[in-house]
């Protein structure tokens, strides 16, 4: 096959849709591992549908260093045979090509048919959900490992949680996690519009996901101590964080769900290509670590009128998503119905440089596991973390997406040989955590408090 040298792939890794505006964020990031010793990364190739676009990338990836030779393929989500090619040249494929649900289904069956592994940044639920009903068994077979959500959605949530469950030493045991998720800086810092539209068109395909969770069968939940915590009114102010906040439909906690039932289903992790007994032992007493708990995500603001701007702004486009007209207008107008959180042209460099984000987990569960069986009693202690980092869409996602790129190269033989799989599942066992903390984005435990009566 000319498109292999002996068998063997000629890429390492091949970014798809490398001149979009995270497309070059992550060509920068994985420049910076490309033939650097102890790397992985041996080989690289950059494809899009316009050549001359993703070269033009490629220079401002560079900078201020000249291009390196890396060539640049041809491919286009709408021609299933340069993306069969694609697939058939590389061992990875990193998608940066975006709404998923318009553009990803190509690029997951083309990978899945030629066995290649497929990573992406996609926060898209129901794009999620059914490639893992369409070929999960397909891409097991064929030994592909298809992971959607390989950027800040959805791996701090996922590493996070199970950070912050991992805390709690028997016979303590978590009921409820609730993520506080806060974005700072000192500019005012422009959404990644891909981020938008996928929100937008989530809300036109609500249905579509509604009636595909409906035709699947359903999976076994996890058994969680204690009663589920209450509701909670709309609008929270958790002072001890110094944070208004709201709840955030987001496609972290839907992650995080199909995580918790696929451990439910595999409480030891899942098994390796070809693991040696002393990688079985590691992923056995990883999981065995790891506690289920209620999860939910709020979006936290120091200003109370942000957090009536997120409302506003959800509201917007909960009403108007509904309709093709309403949602015609929002994709048309992003700045002005984001009340200028979102724009067509995305943020400068410098504002990318000036944010960062917080994401705080508060744990609330009980000293002693034997406490939780009684109904009655309310949780009693709390453990409180923290995963932060630079700005979400344009730094942390492709320091993410390069790692988990950068295990796959390395640790091939000691994870699944394949499936639609979450995140967590395929990286929660590995040293992802620890290269997350070595480039920027860190893990830390913030209090553990015995909660009063």
């Amino acid at each position: 096959m000319e498109d292999q040298v002996n068998g063997k792939p000629l890429y390492d890794v091949v970014i798809f849709g490398a001149s979009g505006f995270t497309g070059k964020y992550v060509v920068r990031e994985a420049l910076k591992f490309l033939h650097t010793p102890s790397s992985p990364l041996k080989s690289l190739a950059l494809a899009g549908r316009n050549p001359s676009k993703v070269a033009q990338s490629l220079e401002w990836a560079a900078h201020p260093n000249p291009p390196p030779d890396i060539p640049i393929l041809t491919a286009d989500t709408s021609d299933p045979a340069s993306l069969r090619r694609l697939a058939a040249q590389t061992k990875i494929i990193l998608d940066c090509v975006g709404p998923f649900r318009l553009y990803g289904e190509p690029v997951v069956a083309a990978c899945v048919e030629s066995g290649c592994d497929y990573l992406d940044i996609c926060g898209e639920p129901e794009f999620m959900e059914r490639m893992e009903a369409g070929y999960h068994e397909k891409a097991v077979d064929k030994g592909s490992l298809v992971v959607s959500a390989c950027g800040f959605d959805s791996v701090p949530a996922e590493l996070g949680l199970m950070f912050n469950s991992r805390q709690w030493d028997p016979p303590a045991v978590p009921n409820s996690v609730e993520a506080y998720l806060s974005l700072e800086s000192d500019k005012n810092v422009v959404g990644n519009i891909g981020t938008y539209e996928s929100a937008v068109l989530g809300v036109a395909n609500m249905s579509q996901l509604q009636e595909l969770r409906r035709s699947r069968p359903r999976r076994p939940r996890p058994v969680i101590p204690g009663p589920p915590p209450p509701k909670g009114s709309l609008i929270e102010h958790q002072k001890k964080l110094n944070l208004w906040a709201v709840k955030l439909p987001s496609a972290d906690s839907i992650v995080v769900r199909r995580t918790l039932a696929s451990l439910t289903e595999n409480p030891r992790g899942l098994p390796g290509v070809n693991e040696s007994a002393e990688q079985v032992e590691k992923r056995e007493n990883f999981w065995s670590t790891v506690k289920p708990a209620h999860f939910g995500v709020k979006m936290g603001s120091k200003s109370l009128l942000s957090i009536f701007r997120i409302i506003a702004v959800g509201m917007f486009i909960g009403l108007l998503g509904n309709f093709s007209f309403g949602r015609k207008l929002l994709l048309k107008f992003p700045s002005f119905f984001s009340l200028g959180w979102f724009k067509k042209e995305g943020p400068t460099e410098e504002e990318v440089a000036s944010a960062t984000f917080k994401m705080w987990f508060v744990g609330r569960g009980f000293s002693d596991s034997r406490l939780a069986a009684d109904g009655n009693n309310k949780p009693d202690m709390e453990v409180v973390t923290r995963v932060m980092g630079p700005e979400i869409g344009y730094l942390t996602t492709p320091i993410i997406l390069v790692q988990c790129a950068l295990i796959l190269l390395n640790q091939r033989e000691s994870l699944p040989i394949g499936g639609v799989l979450t995140p967590a599942m395929v990286f929660g066992a590995t040293d992802l955590q620890d290269r997350l903390q070595n480039n920027g984005i860190s893990f830390s435990v913030i209090s553990k408090n015995s909660l009063q009566a």
